[in-house]
């Protein structure tokens, strides 16, 4: 029994090979029977407790590295997570200023919309203010409203922007066709009035790259907020095989071990990642490492897990679940407690089921689920007091189905129990919040970021007004304009002068 006990101590990972063990070990072998069996039961039970005590405690998680501590005020950053200073001036936001008058305004506050004018002065909202107070300054751009309403610009939580379509291994694996699949899905976000969307896994460096695009006013589309590649073990959610477009299309890291884990998420980090993508499979030992690194690193953890997974993740402190996959009510109960977020993404698993009749053939969905199970998922979670946020998971082609897409998943909020204005909310303010980027993005007020969309319609009475987008604004520019893609003809710069 002595030398069962000892055997269980000395080869417990975290103390394999520990050189401290060999006195204690030459202790008990001189003991009498009684006091062998005592001590070594005792010298087991302490050298495992602290592995076994931050399983069950998660006392021991790290907190996410806020980095706005170490700030300034004035301190001018880049518009993502990163909080990473930049110069006083910020010579990619517009020099113009617009004045939105005769406005129905629905700010994401909480507040019933009330008609208001908005001013807004390079790429900031200056002031919301009630009709016929504002002082506009000269040489500003007015829009005169009849009553339309504007709203905080929407946001898409969980997009795949390189997802591929065809069944063609070249074209799945080609960087250019990846980026031009990626371009294309930005304008059907842009459209329909999403100005934001998170990209939880593509391929390469081409979300970070779209991402400065945007940000320059070189490309016209959403806000990116990448994650670079999923994280996962091998043979996990999206590596279930040995299939090419899945682990070899770029998209997915696959990795053993706590070191690997970790080192998976610095490459994501020196990549631009504004958040880290994980998911089932994956030991504890690997979801600890995996969050105590990204929160080092100032970084949220989203995670695409299920089950047991779930309680793993949650217990070693991720921030976001993802999907509706089963879990327990005393999982649930936790999400709560931890403030761990929800997002559900039902609308993507309504096609599954609606055009396959279920979820086959996926060792990373191994248990029955339904819509009707995923609807129910979503009312507990809402029942719980979880924080819910917005995405639609539009994999394959279905990014095509916008602007109904988004709308359907918000409907699925109404079935839930949510109100109009609950739902509004959960895809601007609360999206914002999940995204870490409640300072800048989400409501329409005094200082934050100048993205809205001005609508033809009361979309906070009827969600099919959402359909009708006559103009987003994103960054204090007009990019839609009557429904469609605005650009300016190019001002053409002055040829160099020979000397002669």
């Amino acid at each position: 029994m002595v030398v069962t006990i000892l055997k269980i101590t000395i080869l417990n990972p975290v103390y394999k090979g520990a050189r401290v063990l060999k006195k204690y070990i030459i202790k008990i072998l001189n003991m009498n029977n009684l006091f062998k069996y005592l001590f070594a039961a005792f010298l087991a039970f302490s050298l495992n407790f602290p592995e076994k005590a931050f399983a069950q405690s998660g006392k021991e998680k790290v907190e996410i590295s806020d980095r706005r501590e170490f700030l300034k005020e004035e301190t001018r950053l880049l518009p993502d997570v990163r909080r990473v200073p930049m110069p006083p001036h910020n010579p990619f936001a517009p020099k113009d200023s617009i004045a939105i008058l005769g406005g129905r305004v629905f700010d994401g506050t909480g507040s019933p919309a009330k008609m208001k004018d908005i001013l807004i002065y390079s790429n900031k909202i200056e002031a919301v203010v009630d009709p016929g107070t504002l002082v506009l300054p000269a040489n500003i751009t007015v829009l005169d409203l009849n009553g339309e309403t504007v709203m905080p610009g929407l946001i898409d939580l969980h997009t795949h922007l390189t997802y591929v379509e065809s069944g063609n291994l070249a074209i799945a694996l080609d960087e250019a066709d990846a980026t031009l699949r990626a371009v294309e899905r930005m304008r059907y976000y842009i459209e329909s009035g999403i100005t934001s969307v998170r990209d939880v896994g593509s391929m390469g460096t081409i979300p970070f790259r779209l991402k400065d695009w945007v940000f320059r006013g070189r490309l016209i589309g959403p806000r990116v907020f990448p994650a670079g590649t999923l994280i996962t073990a091998p043979g996990g959610h999206g590596a279930e095989d040995w299939s090419p477009l899945n682990s070899g299309a770029g998209t997915i890291t696959e990795a053993s071990g706590p070191v690997e884990w970790r080192k998976a998420v610095r490459e994501n980090f020196r990549k631009g990642a504004d958040i880290i993508k994980v998911a089932s499979h994956f030991s504890k030992d690997e979801i600890v490492a995996a969050v105590e690194e990204a929160h080092a690193l100032g970084l949220q953890v989203t995670c695409d897990c299920e089950t047991f997974y779930i309680e793993w993740a949650v217990d070693a402190g991720v921030d976001i679940i993802e999907h509706p996959l089963p879990r327990t009510d005393k999982v649930i109960k936790k999400m709560a407690e931890n403030n761990v977020a929800s997002v559900p993404t039902l609308i993507p698993y309504d096609y599954i089921f609606d055009q396959r009749g279920g979820y086959w053939l996926s060792t990373s969905r191994r248990f029955s689920f339904s819509k009707e199970d995923n609807l129910k998922m979503l009312k507990r979670l809402k029942k719980a007091g979880v924080k819910i946020g917005v995405g639609t998971d539009l994999v394959v082609g279905w990014f095509r189905f916008l602007p109904d897409a988004y709308i359907s998943e918000l409907k699925n909020y109404i079935k839930a129990g949510f109100t109009k204005e609950e739902v509004l909310i959960a895809a601007t303010k609360t999206s914002a919040e999940i995204l870490d980027m409640d300072h800048m993005l989400g409501t329409l007020e005094k200082g934050k970021l100048a993205d809205l969309i001005i609508i033809n319609g009361k979309p906070d009475e009827n969600l099919e007004d959402l359909k009708k987008i006559k103009m987003v604004i994103r960054d204090g520019e007009v990019v839609i304009r009557d429904g469609r893609i605005f650009i300016p003809r190019h001002t053409a710069l002055p040829e160099p002068s020979s000397k002669k």
